[in-house]
């Protein structure tokens, strides 16, 4: 009798465990990703199009990145990227700084701004050519 409580009690740990973990999973904001407002930006030889970016705290957004050039560029901004709520980081590098974008390709991400202020933007190869930008939080 007294395993079968305990067998029990331990099912119902994993079972509480297994909820609490998918819970974490989803956004604090409960973000409705479905309507988040996009943003593209497009991203070719050697700028950011539009290169001023503004959002709004508390705002679900999918940002589009396209890359139209021959190179491969850098959606860089390790400061802004601190300071959102991430709906999926999957296309950041493993730092969480920036996001590689190849000749052709496009990627999304999905996030929520937490915190007000101004942030720098660049593509880490060719800062030197000019390709920068900025993105401010209101």
């Amino acid at each position: 009798m007294c395993s079968k409580l305990l067998a029990a009690i331990a099912i119902s740990f994993v079972q509480v465990a297994t909820v609490l973990a998918a819970a974490s999973a989803v956004p604090a904001t409960g973000a409705d990703w479905s309507q988040a407002r996009v943003v593209t930006v497009i991203a070719s030889e050697y700028q950011f199009s539009p290169a001023k970016l503004t959002f709004r705290r508390g705002v679900a957004y999918r940002l589009h990145l396209e890359n139209h050039g021959k190179e491969t560029h850098e959606f860089t901004a390790p400061k802004f990227f601190e300071a959102i709520e991430l709906g999926d980081s999957a296309v950041l590098n493993t730092d969480k700084t920036e996001i590689v974008i190849h000749p052709g390709e496009a990627k999304d991400l999905t996030f929520v701004p937490k915190a007000a202020g101004h942030f720098g933007l660049r593509c880490s190869d060719h800062d030197w050519a000019g390709m920068t930008g900025t993105i401010t939080v209101k």
